[in-house]
């Protein structure tokens, strides 16, 4: 059997131990050809592929990044795109496909096994925020990256008595947020889940101040949007998926709050890409690895259109079904629980 692999969307620490755990076990366990597919998609489109092996995959467990490259190409937005995947499989002998990928990537996936392909789902996302899974690869690096520059933030913001606001990734949902607030102590968390009040931001500064603390520490995810307002826009346009391009709220909110309250300086960092850079932490490589072996597991037994997840301390299959076209948003139960430490 010929298995190829591919990882699409953005980029998250774990890939390539994922890749790593799918090509030992498949050459060792099931005597498998496994052939890597270069920049997600799109390498299925253009015939871009490389031969895996052993020696290419040693030393990928702490490396971040994807040896494989990654992209947001959307086969259903080119000219006869899931006709020229499935021609280029027959064509190339590929029995199945391991897809690393969030939602959109494991959207592509869903059509592409309901029209017939041979796919089994790898859940990979810093965001955290798809169904079926209690977490994704990648999240908990993010949240330790953010954790770090919340616990260097503390410092100067106290030094200088100013409002730090430090803005994370989360389009659509804020578990980044709220777990590196929770982890760092922030005075406040603003997630897209939960509108936020400018005023009333402006009070827990004002009742911390009272307190003797003359500094506070925000943090706000990118998809965060005021009461009755939008996110905020980084740049016009949208990917081939229609996701457009958030930036810009942690700025945003400096601003406001510096109109409405007299004398406080504000700063404002935006982690950005940081989050997703260097090398998985250990829960990340561990879980990475098990959905790796588990992924071409499923392969050999051929329960195609599944994803691997992470149920509790078990990894389970989950249909893709379930998972395409849906978002799991925070515990709720959770930000009310850090609510008690605002201010």
């Amino acid at each position: 059997m010929k298995v190829g692999i591919l990882s699409g969307g953005g980029d998250a620490p774990g890939i390539n131990a994922v890749i790593r755990a799918v090509v030992r076990k498949a050459i060792q366990g099931y005597s498998f050809d496994v052939i890597g597919i270069k920049d997600g998609w799109r390498g299925l489109l253009e015939e871009q592929f490389i031969i895996l092996d052993l020696k290419s995959t040693a030393g990928l467990l702490p490396r971040g990044g994807s040896i494989l490259g990654t992209s947001r190409t959307n086969p259903f937005k080119w000219k006869n795109g899931p006709q020229r995947i499935f021609k280029n499989v027959e064509i190339h002998g590929i029995d199945a496909i391991i897809v690393i990928g969030g939602d959109d990537t494991l959207g592509v996936a869903y059509k592409l096994s309901k029209m017939g392909l041979h796919c089994i789902g790898v859940p990979k996302t810093i965001d955290n925020d798809l169904e079926g899974t209690d977490y994704t690869f990648g999240f908990q690096t993010a949240v330790s990256i953010a954790c770090d520059a919340l616990d260097r933030l503390h410092t100067t913001a106290e030094t200088h008595h100013r409002v730090v606001i430090l803005e994370v990734m989360g389009r659509q949902t804020g578990w980044i947020a709220l777990w590196a607030g929770l982890a760092g102590g922030a005075d406040a968390i603003l997630i897209p889940e939960k509108p936020f009040n400018v005023n009333d931001i402006c009070e827990i500064i004002r009742h911390r101040k009272k307190r003797g603390r003359n500094f506070s520490i925000i943090v706000a995810a990118e998809g965060a949007k005021p009461k009755g307002g939008k996110e905020i826009v980084y740049s016009p346009g949208v990917d081939a998926f229609g996701n457009v391009r958030l930036g810009g709220v942690g700025y945003y909110l400096g601003r406001e709050i510096e109109k409405r309250y007299e004398g406080i300086e504000t700063r404002v960092v935006v982690l950005g890409h940081i989050q997703r850079g260097g090398s998985p932490t250990a829960f990340d490589r561990v879980l990475a690895t098990r959905y790796g072996i588990a992924a071409i597991d499923l392969v050999r037994e051929g329960m195609f259109g599944q994803i691997v997840a992470l149920k509790g301390n078990k990894i389970v299959s989950v249909p893709l079904e379930e998972v395409a076209g849906r978002r799991k948003g925070v515990d709720l139960k959770l930000y009310e629980m850090a609510k008690v430490f605002f201010g």
